[in-house]
């Protein structure tokens, strides 16, 4: 693809991450319940089995059935792209996710690879309930031997996509549901986006906020708000969760010495926790403030859009601890 700066769709973006390396390397090849006549339940794959045929594969609805075949054709020489179409249901596939994929590295003494990627859409705000709505990242990211990315932007989509899929061991793309429509910047041709490292999405000399996916942008939209208070934020962007760019967030906290973490996922032991527990081991001289984090409550999703939109953290929620950081008001998050 090429061509002058445009704006593109996330959907689009993945498709054509897909499209591009399919092009480029007839090993890959796509795996998942619905991905091929009707293009998956989001159209990230739509028209791509009619251009490459066998290479997408419509498969039976057991998603522990195609991460094990996928585990397979990995270490048999392929590079399997799988689908599971919510994230809630790769609870059903963790058995050949985490204890097959992520450990023959390690098992076969480092004689064997698993190059497969696992896609999987997140996150709330489609009335969807407590099945169809989970953000379990951080149960991934809590596994050796796995890697787990998760885009905000159409480019990085592509970018990050595109470094899952020449990554030689098994990446794990997770993707918000919310910005599929989200249109961004997309200068084709876009380079991989290195996997572990952040980037400031907005520089700011008061506070910063450390988050990812859709949260990125309530970020930018609090920032607006603060902005019009006198309150200048900086919002870094992770891009990768595990890895994750250690240094650009130390080096966010010590440029602005207050800080807080912001996710969709329950606030509960999940990623914000461990960023706040390095800072506050490595970063902790830096700080003015203690660590606060933005997440959900702990409880499961609810289906009414009322219900729903309470239970999401959203801009006014990093408003709120920002204001707290900035000794202006207290943050509350129950």
């Amino acid at each position: 693809m090429s061509g002058n700066p445009t704006e593109l769709r996330m959907v689009r973006a993945l498709n054509q991450a897909l499209a591009d390396a399919m092009e480029a390397d007839p090993t890959v090849v796509l795996m998942g319940e619905d991905i091929g006549l009707a293009g998956g339940p989001f159209n990230v794959t739509r028209g791509l089995q009619e251009r490459f045929g066998e290479r997408v594969i419509d498969t039976p609805i057991s998603e522990a059935a195609i991460t094990g075949a996928a585990v397979g054709a990995a270490l048999s020489g392929l590079k399997p792209v799988v689908e599971i179409m919510f994230m809630d249901f790769v609870t059903l596939a963790m058995d050949q996710l985490v204890n097959q994929a992520a450990k023959a590295h390690f098992m076969f003494g480092g004689q064997a690879r698993v190059p497969m990627v696992l896609r999987t859409p997140h996150g709330g705000g489609q009335s969807a309930g407590p099945q169809h709505s989970q953000c379990l990242e951080a149960w991934l990211a809590h596994v050796p031997g796995l890697k787990v990315v998760c885009p905000a932007t159409p480019a990085d989509a592509y970018g990050l996509l595109r470094a899952a899929i020449d990554d030689p061991n098994p990446v794990v793309v997770v993707e918000n549901k919310a910005l599929y429509a989200v249109k961004g910047p997309f200068a084709a041709p876009i380079a991989p986006v290195p996997i572990g490292k952040a980037r400031i999405a907005r520089e700011g000399r008061d506070a910063s906020v450390i988050t990812y996916g859709a949260m990125v942008h309530r970020a930018m939209e609090a920032a607006q708000t603060l902005a019009a208070q006198g309150i200048d934020i900086e919002v870094v962007d992770l891009r990768s969760l595990q890895p994750w760019d250690k240094q650009t967030v130390l080096a966010s906290v010590a440029r602005t010495h207050r800080v807080a973490i912001a996710h969709e996922a329950v606030m509960s032991f999940g990623i914000g926790a461990e960023i706040a527990a390095t800072i506050a081991h490595e970063g902790f001289d830096e700080l003015d403030a203690p660590v606060l984090r933005v997440g959900a409550p702990f409880m499961p999703s609810p289906f009414g859009t009322g219900l729903e939109g309470a239970f999401m953290p959203g801009a006014k929620d990093v408003v709120r601890a920002v204001r707290e950081l900035m000794g202006q008001g207290e943050a509350t998050n129950e």
